[in-house]
């Protein structure tokens, strides 16, 4: 037997002694606790009886951002082979019926399930997957895009340097991701540019979601004076890296020295006052500011951690390499589940459709957390897309055969795909395979068709 079976082998006994040493599965029965489901009951919007009810729709909407034909013409298909191999009475497949219903779901339902369930599996957490006890949190910003209508540039208007016509609407979202198991926390939406679309702004519409002890880290975008003085006043630490302006003043060789290029310095308060905060928070906030600014692998970080013996500089090096994790789970988020351009015509229903795959992507880091859990692994060595793919193969086949889930053998085959350790990884950001020869469109579609229509397709230049 190969080491690689062994391995597996083992593995496989380990969950199955696991599984049936355990009455029920700690997060994997979160869907179904009644803390959840008391969430989904308060949030129920009144309604009768219908074809697609709310919970029925919200399915359609989820199974919707897991797959990769996410129109809703498959999903109604999807819905109306599914009530045949149940042997209920067919439907129609026309769209009408279920976009009807997606837009009588109450957005404040979707993303409220999104922030309990992230806050339950935060919660569930084992001590072992802490960062010396603390729970790590991981900030940054991200934008998607919208289909170019009038309602959406209204709301979330395309960047300025595009023309009219040509461009696309884009928002900017802020997300508050675990650390340790990789689930979305909180996220705040707005225009990518104007007033309260900034990063900042839009992670001061979540402070609520850091509790006492928690350790937040982020880039060198939110190393602010009034940031650190917010999360210092709510008990939280935060490692941040230094702002650019700030760099070219550093100077070790002031401030209270605890190591090399490594030391404690006191901030004082901006004098002028930022236009978002109101004068009481100003005058409210501390003179100054005790913070930790180190330097490590030419990185200039800034903490307020202050013990070495607490965190010390390899510590602190190590974790920050961690910070990068965000920039993977935005790209499994945009790229491998499709959020990256959006699909609704109104505002409304793209911040709906932002919340589903948030929450989407929360029963699959559910998946991934359990089985970790089973494994006795870590929930970042097992791979998204592996467990995105096994469960919509797993719950396709027991939708159409009736079977009831082994959810056993499905932790087992989600643990079998491990991710390789890519700590340094460097890749060109550059494409390979080229586009098709097609001209850019340099002018709205209307005029473009009407001048085909004229003129014909021009020539291909060769």
């Amino acid at each position: 037997m190969s080491i690689n079976n062994k391995l597996f082998h083992s593995q496989q006994q380990r969950i199955q002694k696991y599984t049936k040493e355990t009455n029920s599965y700690t997060f994997f029965n979160l869907l179904t606790s009644p803390e959840l489901l008391s969430s989904v009951e308060e949030l129920l919007p009144e309604h009768r009886e219908r074809l697609y009810p709310p919970t029925e729709t919200l399915s359609m909407f989820l199974t919707q951002g897991m797959n990769q034909d996410r129109s809703c013409q498959k999903a109604v298909n999807d819905a109306a082979i599914q009530r045949i191999a149940t042997g209920l009475p067919a439907i129609s497949t026309t769209t009408g019926g279920y976009c009807r219903a997606r837009q009588r779901l109450p957005l404040e339902m979707i993303s409220k399930l999104v922030c309990r369930s992230g806050e339950l599996i935060d919660k569930q957490m084992p001590t072992q997957w802490l960062w010396r006890g603390k729970r790590v949190h991981l900030i940054d910003g991200t934008t998607v895009t919208m289909p170019d209508t009038t309602e959406n540039q209204a709301v979330y208007p395309q960047q300025s340097c595009q023309k009219s016509g040509l461009g696309f609407p884009i928002c900017r979202l802020v997300g508050v991701i675990c650390l340790a198991s990789g689930a979305v926390l909180n996220a705040s939406i707005g225009p990518f540019k104007g007033k309260g679309g900034d990063e900042q702004s839009l992670l001061r519409n979540m402070l609520g979601t850091f509790n006492t002890g928690d350790l937040v880290l982020g880039d060198a975008y939110y190393g602010s004076y009034f940031l650190l003085a917010s999360l210092k006043e709510k008990g939280v630490d935060a490692v941040f890296e230094q702002m650019g302006a700030r760099k070219r003043t550093t100077d070790f060789s002031k401030g209270k020295q605890l190591d090399v290029e490594d030391h404690l310095v006191e901030l004082k308060k901006p004098k002028k006052k930022p236009g978002w905060m109101k004068q009481s928070q100003y005058d409210n906030s501390p003179d100054t500011l005790i913070i930790r600014e180190l330097k490590v692998k030419g990185k200039l970080l800034i903490t307020t951690l202050l013990s070495p013996k607490e965190a010390s500089k390899d510590d602190l090096k190590t974790l920050y390499k961690k910070r990068w994790q965000i920039e993977v789970d935005f790209r499994n988020i945009k790229t491998t589940m499709g959020m990256e351009t959006l699909s609704c015509k109104t505002p409304e229903m793209n911040e709906k459709e932002i919340w589903v795959y948030f929450l989407a992507y929360n029963l699959i880091r559910l998946l991934m957390a359990q089985s970790a859990l089973l494994a006795d692994i870590l929930p970042r060595q097992l791979s998204f897309k592996h467990t995105l793919q096994c469960w919509l193969a797993w719950n396709q086949h027991c939708i159409f055969t009736n079977a009831e889930i082994n959810e056993e053998l499905l932790f087992i085959l989600i643990a079998q795909r491990r991710i390789g350790n890519r700590s340094g990884r460097i890749e060109p950001r550059a494409v390979k395979r080229r586009p098709k020869p097609f001209p850019l469109l340099t002018k709205p579609r209307k005029e473009a068709r009407a001048e085909i229509k004229k003129n014909r397709h021009p020539k291909k230049v060769r």
